[in-house]
């Protein structure tokens, strides 16, 4: 995720084993870099590796914090004495984008509370977090999730026993750890997206900057699985946050100036000059034709995937819901969408949660009969389950904000303005909780009723350093929101965090 193959060849680093991998050669001209996660299984292998050395020289990064008895292990291990060093190099968790981490853990929680490998895991990765960006903040939970509580405590005793790593210089305004609980806002996951890497990740799904189009009708064998990385790849650093229409007109930016930079079939190559001319364009030129390609057969199968299930209407009803407080037009709309064959089987089953999520206790609730609806489509009660379970997972008796209803004169008059600004933002009315959230914590206005300090110290200052971290999972969604926060807020820096990075099928 950080850093490519050919970026580490670059350093002259020519091979690359994993450590659990059998019948590995000896190859003792080698020097060995080896870069792991402290856990018990590494450090095992690792011993037995060095009992039976197959390289020269070891220089060993743990990705965090590691244990005196572990390295007393490894020493002992150690006879031939070919360990160089040990180091703690903090990165125990993938950086997704600039701003957004992830510690890429699918069901962190059982019921109400953790799974105990879990919060170890990711009390683990945040500290590993906090070490990389030298930060020792202070801590804030959501008062109404238990989950958060105990993650803000884990994370304190951490900072409380490692004082040593944490003494980072002061700064004026200590930094903010914010912690959240994804049940607080179960609608932003189950959203169709319309910003360029949210919908890859709704429609096609990202792992790892990784995406798999093998089931991409026709496709070609070097393009069933690419790369999306803001990293490497300047067209899709430039339009990961854009609205699919405008990526459209972008990429036919890039194939016309693609087209313009073709070598000329017939181009005569008849001096050294023209060869040596050819020669250094030809890997820009190639790397040029990579990049159009992937993104012309990725957007090209997200279109196909809009029109084959019909996801502009879909889109426009999930706004409608998430957004807009008229029930008795928003059941039509289900009804409608549920009969249509078009829909697919997930789609329809989202619409009902979105309903189920909005309207469960509204006076003539069309729940029972909408489920009825699913279960005659699919033929099984597998979906009716996922409705219920949604619904005890982030309804309303779970929620401790007001997740649907503006406060005030105020805030219903911005909502209906914002509904006039233009009609092509029917498809992304919608703003994640977390938006609100930050908002109000920027503008030193989130309230400690609800959002606790852990300990006795509150921040006195509007926080600058902003670290918000979601147990069960953030979204593309929210990290588009956090971009735009970070942007307008010169002076605040945001973090985005979360266990996993969600859509719909997560």
């Amino acid at each position: 995720v950080v850093y490519t193959q050919s970026e580490i060849l670059q350093r002259e680093v020519y091979l690359f084993e994993r450590l659990d991998s059998p019948n590995r050669e000896p190859m003792k001209h080698l020097k060995a870099i080896c870069f792991l996660r402290p856990t018990k299984e590494n450090v095992e292998l690792l011993v037995q590796e060095l009992r039976r050395p197959k390289y020269s020289v070891y220089f060993i990064y743990f990705s965090n914090v590691i244990s005196k008895s572990d390295v007393k292990a490894l020493a002992e291990a150690d006879e031939q004495e070919v360990v160089a060093e040990v180091q703690e190099f903090y990165g125990d968790y993938i950086a997704v984008n600039p701003h957004v981490f992830s510690l890429n853990l699918l069901g962190c929680c059982r019921g109400r509370s953790w799974d105990p490998a879990q919060l170890t895991r990711t009390t683990q990765g945040l500290t590993a977090l906090l070490l990389s960006l030298k930060k020792c903040p202070m801590i804030r939970y959501q008062l109404s999730s238990e989950p958060a509580k105990r993650l803000a405590e884990c994370v304190k005793q951490v900072i409380t026993k490692e004082y040593e790593l944490f003494d980072f210089r002061r700064t004026e305004v200590p930094p903010l750890l914010l912690i959240l609980d994804r049940s607080d806002d179960a609608i932003t996951p189950l959203l169709n997206q319309w910003t360029y890497q949210a919908m890859v990740h709704e429609l096609l799904g990202i792992n790892n900057n990784r995406i798999d189009l093998s089931r991409v009708p026709g496709i070609s064998k070097d393009l069933r699985e690419v790369v999306l990385s803001a990293e490497n790849d300047e067209f899709y650093a430039n339009n990961m946050y854009l609205n699919f229409a405008e990526i459209g007109t972008n990429i036919k930016n890039l194939m016309e100036d693609f087209q313009r930079r073709k070598p000329k079939e017939q181009q005569k190559l008849e001096s050294i000059a023209d060869m040596k001319a050819f020669v250094e364009n030809y890997p820009q030129f190639k790397k040029m034709s990579g990049t159009v390609s992937k993104h012309v057969t990725v957007v090209g199968e997200l279109s196909r995937l809009v029109a084959e299930r019909n996801l502009l209407e879909v889109s426009e009803v999930e706004q409608e819901l998430a957004c807009q407080s008229d029930h008795s037009s928003a059941l039509q709309s289900v009804r409608r969408l549920l009969q249509s064959p078009r829909v697919s089987e997930l789609d329809a089953a989202r619409l009902v949660m979105l309903y189920a999520l909005r309207y469960e206790r509204h006076a003539s609730s069309g729940l029972p009969a909408l489920l009825e609806e699913l279960r005659a489509r699919g033929g099984t009660d597998r979906y009716r389950k996922l409705v219920s379970a949604v619904v005890e997972y982030g309804g309303k008796r779970v929620r401790g904000s007001d997740l649907f209803s503006p406060k005030d004169a105020v805030a219903i008059t911005k909502q209906f303005l914002k509904g006039l600004k233009g009609i092509e933002n029917v498809y992304t009315q919608h703003q994640p909780l977390l938006q609100e959230t930050l908002d109000q914590l920027i503008k030193g206005k989130l309230k400690d009723s609800q959002y606790p300090y852990l300990g006795p110290n509150t921040l006195r200052d509007r926080p600058q350093d902003i670290i918000v971290f979601l147990i069960g999972g953030a979204t593309y969604e929210e990290a588009l929101a956090v971009f735009n926060l970070n942007r307008s807020n010169p002076g605040v820096r945001i973090v985005l965090g979360g266990t996993t990075i969600h859509n719909t099928r997560r």
